[in-house]
């Protein structure tokens, strides 16, 4: 496999089931392993990175491409260069600290397996993302973090918060997914494809394009969602009720940075220009000023870094949006600085919370004294989000603000751009200040829930090293950082990027000021709004993001409400008849269009009809008739709709399909079975409900319906067309190895078809296991004609038959299966007739009695059998992969074996054992349960009789 696919299936696939499988059991060592096996994983994926460092440094770019879906442009394509290898080695190198850092948060009652597997998920989406190199296949892993990112910000799902937190982070990040899938689709359709390493040099060509607008303002909204832009900022603050380590992991690294990624990775394509440069430039100084202000007045710790955080999003999205080479490796050098000082922000507001009990600002103070390495760390880390020397955050603040001055993009009011740079810079002192004094300073603290101390090393250990690095990094940008940040702004611009030469000391100029101005402005401003208990007096206005996006939602509920109370009256006679006429009008819509004509017989010879076939329709008609006639005895109805079938599974045979025709006499049988046991929990008759205006009403729909899809028929049977049977025909045997050209369609040509329609097959069978597990109906005493019910009397010919049959059922189940391929057969068929004969020992013997003999089946054990079943074709389809081919690819041969001689083999008889095992499965699991749903409840016990 390739090395790029396996860092992103290392956590995807090893570090989701292990940490699962290990989380089961909530034990000390359990927990202990489940979080060395994430640490692990994680550690995994850094090495394989690291070996592809030389390269990568060497100005080179890792490719691997295999086909998935190539019809639409999906294929697995994965890049790794100098951005994609930054970004990579961010997510799994903090991830290492994280899972340290939350193998000692976690509580012993928080649930160790499900938080881990969910990281592993989200670090797989995030490395899905850096690395991709289809656009497509970066909306798969885009939307996955949106899900893992929902269920980590969900995480305690017993709190208010954790869940509105996670509802609204879904709502928009996922909205603006959307946006996003539908901007690239539009740029694939300018560039005529979807891999990015054939798109990256023809940025000129693509701009030129008049549908380019379109696709750049989709794709920004895509990104500034993700990312928490101005107005798209709100959710961030929310998703605060998740676990500390998931909001240091989220907000400093990983997916608040996927916009910025984003916006990086396509800026050869989609930047330089300048409706670019006004909106992202314009969105990210907003941004930055904007959620500056705010944050000074949060008094929820975590939601001060939250709002600090979304400042330095903006920070580093305006830089992104600034038309200049320097500019971007000014935000590449930002996005590493920020992912390392506020990771240990987080992780310490995280100690401060588990240490005390609150993180409110205004209970806490003098913590100094009682926690000195954590207030120690704080302190440094802090100052270097302020932007203060000697720290990493100082260097690339200077570095924006000199950008700031040089930027053009708002015409006569240029000036105003490093106005407000240096005013977001002094927000950002006066926040920072405000996080180590009023935390560690300022004491004493007031009414603390718990008793303050030192952490344990696992937790001090993350932060000392991230805080070691804010130092390193200041001390030595160009040694530390500076070929990194190099070969990621190559990989940003196309073109190598100007020199860059970070320092502390640039001399006296323009940017320095500012930073002097900001610096002590900062100071000054948070000391005069903190005397006289200003911040706490201050309340954010009714017109915020939240509040417009609570509203919003409320209307639309209340929308839905009030449709739903207008269409909804219970009555599902009116559900199906507006369902029928909808279906009906579609359908007749096309025939309406001004190309529609000769809407009459063609010239096409007609055959005569057999008299056979004349007597087979009559038989039709009138069975068709008495069913219209008995469709309130649920019964006879039931067996007159088996009689239908058996008259389509004549047709079948007369039309040479006799894999349809087994498979019709197969459904029909343990339909007819499961529809009799499901209407044995209802009244035998159905009540008369319909009027005579509904009879009407349903009669026409009727008329509609069958008269419409008989005349369609005969326009087809009466018009000459080409047929596409040839290309089955003639493909089959040499591309499918098989002779059966309706079984190699089934599990070869159109296999992924196939494995929707046992997915949805299976999941039929869980939602009638939902609806009726633990469900006990009364039984009936007497049967219609008033004669005594016995529910004890087996009947003696049938069990004999019933233990006859079932091996030889079986027997020629297996027969047919492994004809399959080649003759008429196959394991949908297979799987019937297994069910078949299971349902017949279930008749004759009763449920309990069968389950005994089929050693204890019980109903819940079928579920296992469903998913058994789906593995096993899922397991086919991606085997594929490892040889470089599409989902499903089946290979086929003909190997001479000692005695047996020459065996015809396919690897899609693997992916049918899947299909005969869901059948079986899902027919049993339905069965069981409406079985057991009829079983007699003993009045005085109330047990299952």
């Amino acid at each position: 496999m390739n090395l790029l696919a396996t860092v992103v299936l290392l956590p995807l696939v090893l570090g989701t089931v292990l940490c699962f499988w290990l989380g089961r059991v909530e034990t000390p060592a359990r927990r202990r392993a489940t979080a060395w096996a994430a640490g692990l994983v994680a550690a995994a994926a850094l090495a394989l990175l690291a070996s592809q460092a030389g390269a990568v440094f060497d100005g080179q770019t890792v490719l691997h491409h295999a086909p998935w879906v190539p019809a639409i442009g999906l294929n697995l394509g994965f890049r790794l260069d100098g951005l994609a290898w930054m970004f990579a080695a961010l997510i799994s190198g903090i991830g290492i600290l994280i899972v340290l850092y939350a193998a000692f948060y976690l509580h012993h009652d928080d649930p160790a397996g499900k938080f881990f597997s969910t990281l592993m998920l989200f670090m797989a989406a995030m490395l899905g993302i850096v690395l991709s190199d289809n656009l497509l296949l970066l909306v798969v892993f885009w939307e996955l973090t949106s899900i893992s990112s929902f269920l980590l910000i969900g995480y305690w799902g017993n709190k208010e918060e954790s869940r509105a937190g996670a509802r609204m982070a879904l709502a928009v990040t996922g909205g603006g997914g959307l946006t996003l899938l539908a901007g690239f689709v539009v740029l694939g359709q300018i560039a005529g494809t979807y891999e990015l390493s054939q798109m990256l040099g023809r940025g000129a060509e693509i701009q030129a394009h008049p549908m380019f607008p379109v696709a750049l303002i989709l794709i920004l909204l895509g990104c500034f969602t993700k990312s928490a832009q101005f107005p798209f900022h709100f959710w961030l603050p929310e998703a605060m009720a998740a676990p500390t380590p998931v909001s240091a992991y989220l907000h400093s690294a990983t997916m608040v940075k996927a916009g910025l990624f984003l916006l990086a990775r396509l800026y050869p394509v989609i930047g330089g220009n300048v409706l670019f440069e006004s909106i992202v430039a314009t969105v990210g100084l907003v941004t930055m000023v904007f959620a500056a202000f705010v944050a000074l007045f949060k008094h929820d710790l975590k939601g001060l870094l939250a709002y600090s955080t979304i400042s330095h999003l903006g920070f580093i999205a305006f830089l992104i949006g600034l038309s200049s080479p320097m500019s971007a490796v000014v935000a590449i050098f930002h996005i590493l600085n920020h992912a390392s000082f506020k990771a240990a922000l987080f992780m310490t507001a995280g100690i401060v919370d588990h240490e005390t009990g609150t993180r409110d600002m205004r209970r806490l103070g003098g913590l100094m004294k009682a926690m000195p390495w954590i207030g120690s760390f704080a302190l440094l880390a802090s100052a270097s989000m302020a932007g203060l020397p000697p720290f990493n955050g100082f260097l690339s603040k200077e570095m924006m603000l000199e950008q700031a001055v040089h930027a053009q993009f708002w015409g006569s009011l240029n000036w105003l751009v490093p106005v407000l740079a240096t005013l977001g810079g002094l927000f950002s002192m006066a926040y920072s200040l405000r996080l180590v004094h009023d935390v560690f300073f300022n004491g004493p603290a007031k009414d603390l829930p718990g008793h303050p101390h030192e952490p344990p090393w696992g937790m001090k250990a993350p932060v000392a090293l991230l805080v070691v690095i804010c130092i390193a990094v200041g001390l030595m940008p160009a040694l530390l950082t500076g070929p990194l940040v190099v070969v990621a702004a190559t990989a940003v611009l196309g073109a190598p990027p100007p020199e860059f030469h970070p320092a502390l000391w640039h001399g006296f100029n323009l940017p320095l000021l500012m930073s002097a101005i900001a610096v002590g402005g900062g100071a000054l401003y948070y000391f005069a709004m903190q005397s006289g208990g200003r911040l706490h007096r201050y309340l954010p206005g009714a017109f915020s993001g939240k509040a417009v996006f609570t509203a919003f939602i409320d209307g639309l509920f209340g929308l839905a409400g009030r449709i739903s109370g207008a269409l909804e009256n219970g009555s599902l006679q009116r559900y199906l008849a507006w369902m029928i006429a909808l279906a009906i009008g579609l359908a007749a819509w096309p025939f309406w269009l001004p190309a529609a004509d000769n809407l009459g017989a063609q010239g096409r010879e007609l055959l005569p009809a057999p008299p056979v076939a004349i007597a087979i329709w009559g038989v039709l008609l009138v069975v068709g008739a008495a069913l219209l006639r008995a469709h309130r005895q649920r019964y006879i109805a039931v067996v007159l709709a088996g009689a239908v079938g058996l008259v389509t599974s004549l047709a079948f045979i007369a039309l040479s399909a006799p894999d349809l025709a087994m498979t019709q006499l197969s459904v029909d049988v343990v339909s007819t079975v499961l529809l009799l046991m499901g209407l044995a929990l209802l009244p035998q008759t159905t009540p008369a409900e319909s009027s005579t205006g509904r009879k009407l009403r349903d009669g026409l729909l009727a008329l509609a319906g069958g008269g419409g899809v008989a005349w369609v028929s005969w326009l087809m049977l009466t018009r000459d067309h080409d047929s596409i049977s040839w290309y089955f025909l003639e493909k089959s045997l040499p591309e499918g190895g098989g002779t059966n050209a309706v079984n190699v369609i089934l599990v070869d040509f159109r296999g992924y078809d196939t494995f929707g329609e046992i997915t949805v097959l299976g999941i039929a069978a869980l939602g009638v296991l939902a609806l009726l597990d633990g469900m006990r109906v009364r039984r009936p005493t007497v049967d219609p004609q008033g004669r005594a019910w016995s529910y004890s009397q087996e009947p003696l010919m049938l069990r004999v038959v019933a233990r006859l049959v079932l091996p030889l059922a079986l027997v020629v189940s297996a027969f047919i299966f492994w004809r399959g391929h080649n003759l008429p057969g196959g394991g949908f068929i297979a799987g019937l007739i297994t069910a078949v004969a299971l349902v017949l020992q279930y008749m004759a013997m009763g449920q309990a009695r069968a389950e005994a003999v089929l050693r204890g089946a019980a109903g819940r054990r079928f579920v296992r059998w469903i998913g058994i079943g789906l593995g096993i074709a899922w397991l086919t389809g991606v085997g594929a992969f490892f040889f470089g081919k599409p989902f499903l690819t089946s290979a086929h041969g003909h190997p001479v074996v000692p005695v047996l001689g020459e065996l015809p083999l396919a690897t899609a008889a693997l992916f049918d054992l899947g299909v005969y095992i869901t059948v079986v499965g899902a027919t049993m699991l339905m069965l069981s349960v409406l079985g057991a749903a009829s079983k007699e409840v003993a009045k005085d016990k109330g047990v299952t009789a």
